[in-house]
């Protein structure tokens, strides 16, 4: 008894729906298959994209022979028995493709130990992962692969997923409505598994009878946001955080926001996003907006979640509609490379302390004057810096 989404799997590329970018005459997929020369991939993309089901249409179209392993599941030995496997039909003349399920799961050693292999011609491998592989796949392993991204299906192939199902299935539109099929692909988010997995409990649910909305909504029930605090889902979303504050955009700003308070984000974290914000890209242009911020940390820690998203809201709110300046921050850059550049250069002599008669027989602070607006009459830089002027109009 499979379930659904298996048993509906594309067998074939024209099959597939959606991932046109490489499945369309001329894309690589399909470049790959008309030739029959598989070659090393790295299949990049979200769950239910299509990631595992290319792979296995490579290797049938092909006509090598498919090895499937799980990096969440597969050990050294496992590998170990591939590579064997492998070398054998190497021999007999047959290409082998390996195909690594959430290769980003193995260590650096673990896919260190597939290079010779791959070098050699022994597998052709495929390794797919929803993580950017930038971070998760080591270099040697990426620059003799091709990374190949894969979108999220969009809700328009999800319904044509779906309505070929229900033609297989031998669903009329009695059984399967229109506004449930719509409903499946809008609660998939992308995800063709989702979306068929749903279709198949609302079908269980309905007992023969029609898969109404209700039941849709009841075997879906809440989907938990695609979101890993440590992925690169994570900084995604909050540099478009940032990046809408950065634009004076108050609606995408706070879109952002409710993502990752959803998601289960540290509240705090995005505090500290909006502290820094204010100095690096308000300043000058409303100083205030720190004060908000650094309140808004406190109120965070000392009140939490959930009643704290008020006190999110409104900084996150104000920092976006506050008029923008990066004075400040281009000041600290200027500066930091100044000192960096001259780090040893003497403070001149009217600016030093002179705590003892011999410094002050030395001239040190004599022209230091204790008034506001007190003008150096050497400059207050030495004089390798005389002209610097770091707060410069933005």
């Amino acid at each position: 008894m499979r379930p659904l989404a298996e048993r509906m799997r594309p067998e074939t590329l024209d099959q597939v729906v959606g991932q046109e970018q490489l499945t369309a005459a001329g894309k690589i997929v399909r470049e790959i298959i008309d030739k029959k020369q598989p070659t090393s991939l790295i299949l990049w993309g979200p769950p239910g994209s299509g990631k595992t089901t290319l792979a296995r249409i490579i290797a049938a179209q092909t006509g090598a022979v498919f090895i499937e392993l799980s990096a969440v599941t597969a050990g050294k030995a496992d590998v170990k028995r591939v590579i064997e496997d492998a070398e054998v039909n190497q021999r007999l003349g047959q290409r082998t493709i390996l195909f690594v399920d959430e290769i980003h799961r193995f260590n650096k050693a673990q896919q260190d130990a597939f290079l010779p292999h791959v070098e050699a011609g022994t597998i052709v491998l495929i390794g797919a992962t929803t993580e950017n592989p930038s971070f998760e796949v080591i270099n040697p392993l990426l620059s003799r692969s091709r990374v190949l991204v894969l979108e999220p299906l969009s809700k328009e192939s999800i319904i044509t997923i779906l309505k070929r199902t229900a033609k297989d299935l031998r669903l009329t539109a009695k059984t399967l409505p229109t506004k449930s099929i719509d409903l499946l692909a809008e609660l998939s988010a992308g995800d063709a598994r989702v979306a068929l997995g749903n279709l198949e409990l609302a079908m269980q649910l309905a007992n023969g009878k029609p898969v109404t909305t209700q039941l849709v909504e009841t075997a879906a029930q809440t989907r938990l946001p695609g979101y890993d605090k440590k992925g690169e889902t994570h900084y995604n979303v909050i540099s478009a955080f940032i990046k809408s504050m950065r634009g004076s955009d108050a609606t995408a700003t706070l879109y952002y926001l409710a993502r990752m308070l959803q998601a289960g984000e540290d509240p705090k974290f995005v505090a500290r996003r909006m502290v820094i914000f204010a100095s690096e890209d308000i300043g000058l242009a409303a100083p205030a907006a720190l004060n908000l911020a650094v309140s808004t940390f406190m109120a965070v820690e000392r009140i939490g979640m959930p009643e704290c998203q008020y006190n999110l809201f409104h900084c996150a709110s104000v920092l976006a509609k506050a008029p923008k300046s990066r004075q400040v921050a281009n000041a600290m850059h200027q500066a930091l490379a100044a000192a960096k550049q001259y780090p040893d250069l003497p403070v001149p002599l009217g600016l030093r302390n002179a705590p003892t008669k011999l410094m002050k027989d030395l001239g040190y602070g004599q022209q230091y004057q204790w008034q506001a607006g007190f003008q150096a009459p050497d400059g207050f830089l030495p004089p390798e810096l005389s002209g610097m002027n770091f707060l410069t109009d933005d």
